[in-house]
């Protein structure tokens, strides 16, 4: 993974998508804005107590999309992201610095109504939006 993906994956605004399943695959998919790339493996999100967290709990696996729209689909730019959580936190200073982040941009009540959890994701692969046997980097 490279800085150009990290930077692709912080830049705001952007839409995204996390697509997460639960231990029977029942799939949900949620719009969310918290999320960042802390290094180039490494994801870190605030999260409600919600639909898409009970499934974490219950599989680990998820998937997260970011694009941007273009003229055409395939003029769309974007990237997909198959990770796996390393750790939920719901509590310590991890889970406070991400509150912190969000109250910042929505607010210190809405963050403590919004947030319940700091999640931890290690990237697994990297595919990019538009599968047509090119590299990400070619679609961004």
């Amino acid at each position: 993974m490279t800085k150009e993906l990290m930077d692709y994956f912080n830049k705001q605004p952007r839409l995204g998508c996390l697509s997460t399943a639960d231990e029977n695959g029942k799939v949900n998919a949620a719009y969310f804005g918290s999320p960042r790339m802390i290094d180039e493996k490494t994801i870190l999100m605030g999260i409600g107590k919600n639909r898409t967290l009970a499934n974490l709990y219950e599989n680990p696996h998820a998937a997260f999309i970011v694009f941007e729209p273009g003229n055409m689909p395939t003029d769309w730019k974007g990237v997909r992201l198959y990770v796996k959580v390393k750790e939920i936190d719901t509590s310590g200073p991890q889970y406070q610095a991400v509150k912190a982040a969000i109250a910042e941009k929505v607010g210190k009540e809405m963050a403590d109504r919004m947030i319940h959890a700091a999640v931890v994701f290690g990237i697994e692969e990297v595919r990019p939006l538009v599968d047509m046997g090119q590299g990400w980097e070619k679609s961004i």
